[in-house]
């Protein structure tokens, strides 16, 4: 059988904090703050105008500054990408994946010029048939509008949803999707705490819960 798979990106096929922390930190230094990459994991999630209302909030700076800092974030981040690395195995996963039959799509809430980009630093972006951002659609995850599209966008067949954190296990939920947690990226609650179908640490593991998942169908 085969599948349709959408994958979120950062803090699950990339591990793209450095660079998210560095874009953060030059925007602040002007108003003497910096955040650490622990922040920056926690701050990750529901798109960048909710990182940067974090980040304010945490070092107790105006909201005021939010209407300009937005629009900096979203240009620097177009080539934020020099200390970007995929986490490991992801190549041979997707390789034995698309290799399978199983056609792929990215919904994220990463602005998607900048999800492209980084995309194509990575050579990533010829594993996927379809792309949703988080300034795609009116919405951005938690809604589901996003990952409906994108799973409409790849045709008919059973859908999975893979990600990283409780934003990816709401936006399942709200499609009545499984969810395929990656236990190494930005999560912030412990595993046992986020619904999932499964979960994995590594991906070269995800071939064979799809294979899995895909006999049941």
């Amino acid at each position: 059988m085969i599948l349709r798979i959408v994958f979120d990106l950062d803090g699950t096929l990339i591990d793209s904090a450095p660079d998210i922390q560095g874009v953060a930190n030059t925007l602040l230094a002007p108003h003497g703050g910096q955040i650490t990459l622990a922040q920056t994991h926690k701050f990750i999630g529901n798109g960048v105008a909710v990182f940067v209302t974090r980040m304010l909030e945490a070092l107790d700076l105006p909201q005021q500054l939010h209407a300009e800092m937005v629009p900096a974030f979203k240009a620097a981040y177009l080539t934020a990408f020099q200390h970007t690395v995929l986490y490991p195995n992801v190549n041979q996963a997707l390789e034995v994946l698309k290799g399978s039959g199983h056609v792929l799509g990215i919904c994220t809430n990463k602005p998607l010029a900048p999800c492209m980009a980084v995309m194509d630093h990575l050579s990533l972006s010829p594993f996927f048939e379809t792309f949703w951002g988080g300034d795609s659609l009116p919405v951005c995850k938690p809604d589901p509008a996003p990952l409906r599209a994108a799973f409409e966008a790849l045709g008919q067949g059973p859908c999975v949803y893979v990600g990283d954190s409780e934003v990816d296990a709401q936006t399942a939920q709200a499609c009545a999707v499984p969810f395929l947690l990656f236990t190494e990226g930005y999560r912030k609650m412990e595993v046992s705490e986020i619904p999932h179908a499964a979960a994995f640490s590594d991906f070269s593991a995800l071939p064979d819960l799809a294979k899995q998942y895909a006999e049941l169908q």
